[in-house]
């Protein structure tokens, strides 16, 4: 009370000036709080404004405007080298701007700025029910740009426009919400250990932030997996450093600026647009980083792994590659199965980590599932993503449309049927018509490997062999999601049970939450994003023994 009584009288003799109770308790010394009251008085104290030198275009129906360089210490500015390269619309193959292409120097110079930050600057110092509000803040603000983050999320990546709102910034949105309630519930515990008598111990556990954490995103959600690790990472009291996507980086560098909106201090989240073998390498080996979290391919996650090993031993999660099945049973909801099956290998045009890889058809239901699957998709428009009747939009970027080409090419040439599909749409940018395969056989490449794009594989199994057809799902290296459909609950809890994946869905697919953990088994990777599972990836246990 005696610090709310000083605070107040101030404010009423010197109409206008800002004071909080936090300005008292960071100045502990009369002398200090007087510098401070001065500063404040002057004016010296306030935020520099933020200066931006956006692209802007008229898109959409509204004026969106983007930042396009690097951000350090809560700037935008150039890499220290000059160099830029360009990012693509993929709709139809247009440059959208330059994005400054960070160097070594400038992930260094980030990091440095996240180090001061944690360790001296008010994020480390803050309470964390205050660090939920700056989230919550954060998320708002969010939410009043939705629809331009929706945008650029639809230009830069190929998103279609209806699924951004929902799924790649709807989602982001709640997950930072999510995790700003969970900052002043980060709790330890107390253990009874063996007294040495007569004193008496009390042993208690804390939970600490690690300090400065890396963050390696992939250009699928651009937005969405910048929210699942980086809201669990600034809500267990981290600072951060986080490379989106080379070819996807425009909302990551938006999300930056309403960062400084909502009032997050500087150095606490700093983005580094840039290539994986110079930024991402450069994270990994960097002393001063203590956690790594990445989400990409298996080979990659492998490379980083080794580089984290090798610098420091700093921990990482990883979240890698999929080849998830989907088993239909004869006794499945045909119309959901029908639905839902489409949904699991076509959503965002197939770009998704838990997308089913291959499906497994009972026999007796096979060719009637395989024909409606084709009227469904012959249903389907293909087109611009901006335009809200379209279900379809281009792949991400021209490489990937290739090798999903010769992925299509692989399978006709190992013998598997093409059904429907299998070749890139004719209209301008980089549109692949949705492909269905079936007589797949186990030794075929597409039944092994992940296609990352519209493609549905699917494969038939003998009528009632249900440990048949799960020892054919489970014979993979892979293991992040799963699904099963059919009406015999019992049945749906015996193959829940034995398909070694992170993730089961039983008459549904791709129903993922922000309260869910989520995360792979076997190659697919370690450690969980979303839900307070996601929380224990960013902190470290602190063992505390007291004798009295």
């Amino acid at each position: 009370m005696d610090v709310v009584r000083l605070v107040e009288e101030i404010k009423q003799k010197c109409a206008g000036v800002e004071l909080q109770n936090e300005d008292v308790y960071m100045a502990t010394s009369f002398h200090d709080f007087i510098q401070l009251f001065v500063r404040r008085l002057r004016g010296e104290d306030q935020e520099e404004e933020l200066i931006i030198d956006y692209v802007t275009k008229d898109i959409n129906n509204m004026t969106v405007k983007m930042p396009h360089q690097c951000f350090i210490n809560g700037k935008f500015e150039d890499a220290e080298s000059g160099k830029t390269y360009d990012t693509v619309n993929p709709t139809d193959g247009s440059v959208i701007c330059k994005v400054s292409y960070s160097s070594v120097a400038d992930v260094d110079r980030a990091v440095s700025a996240a180090k001061e930050a944690f360790e001296t600057g008010p994020w480390g110092k803050m309470n964390p029910r205050d660090r939920g509000r700056l989230l919550y803040r954060l998320a708002d603000e969010m939410e009043q740009h939705q629809e331009e983050l929706a945008t650029i999320e639809a230009i830069d990546s190929g998103a279609v426009y209806t699924l951004a709102l929902k799924t790649h910034v709807g989602m982001s949105i709640q997950t930072f919400r999510y995790f700003a309630g969970w900052c002043d519930k980060i709790q330890g515990t107390t253990i009874p250990i063996n007294q040495a008598r007569p004193n008496h111990n009390l042993t208690f556990t804390k939970k600490e932030p690690l300090g400065v954490c890396a963050i390696v995103i992939p250009w699928n959600y651009p937005l969405m997996m910048l929210a699942w690790k980086s809201a669990a990472c600034l809500a267990a009291g981290n600072t951060l450093v986080l490379k989106p996507a080379q070819v996807t980086p425009l909302t990551a560098l938006k999300f930056a600026e309403l960062t400084v909106r909502a009032g997050i201090p500087k150095g606490v989240i700093n983005i580094m647009p840039g290539s994986g073998g110079l930024v991402g390498q450069r994270m990994s080996d960097h002393p001063d980083i203590r956690k790594l979290g990445f989400t990409g391919s298996t080979p990659i996650g492998k490379q980083i792994m080794k580089s984290c090993a090798v610098s420091n031993l700093k921990k990482v999660s990883l979240e890698l590659g999929g080849k998830s099945p989907l088993i239909i049973f004869g006794d499945c909801d045909m119309d959901k199965a029908v639905r839902m099956g489409m949904s699991s290998v076509f959503f965002n045009k197939g770009e998704n980590c838990i997308a089913a890889g291959r499906l497994f058809v009972e026999e007796s239901v096979h060719d009637e599932y395989i024909t409606r699957v084709v009227e469904e998709i012959k249903k389907m428009k293909i087109g611009d993503p901006l335009d809200r009747s379209t279900d379809h939009g281009p792949q991400n970027h021209r490489a990937h449309l290739e090798k999903l080409l010769e992925y299509c090419e692989i399978g006709r040439k190992e013998g598997a049927t093409l059904v429907y599909g299998g070749q890139r749409v004719d209209r301008p940018g980089y549109f692949m018509e949705p492909t269905v395969f079936s007589g797949v056989e186990d030794h075929m490449f597409i039944a092994k490997e992940e296609s990352f794009g519209p493609v549905m594989v699917i494969s038939k199994f003998k009528d009632g062999d249900v440990d048949g057809v799960l020892a054919r799902a489970n014979d993979t290296e892979f293991g992040l999601a799963s699904g099963v459909f059919t009406r015999d609950i019992t049945k749906a809890m015996y193959v829940s049970d034995r398909l070694e994946a992170g993730t089961v869905f039983i008459n549904t697919y791709n129903k993922t939450d922000v309260a869910s953990p989520f995360g792979g088994f076997k190659q697919s990777g370690f450690g969980k994003d979303l839900g307070e599972e996601a929380l224990h990836e960013y902190l470290r246990t602190k063992a505390v023994t007291v004798e009295y």
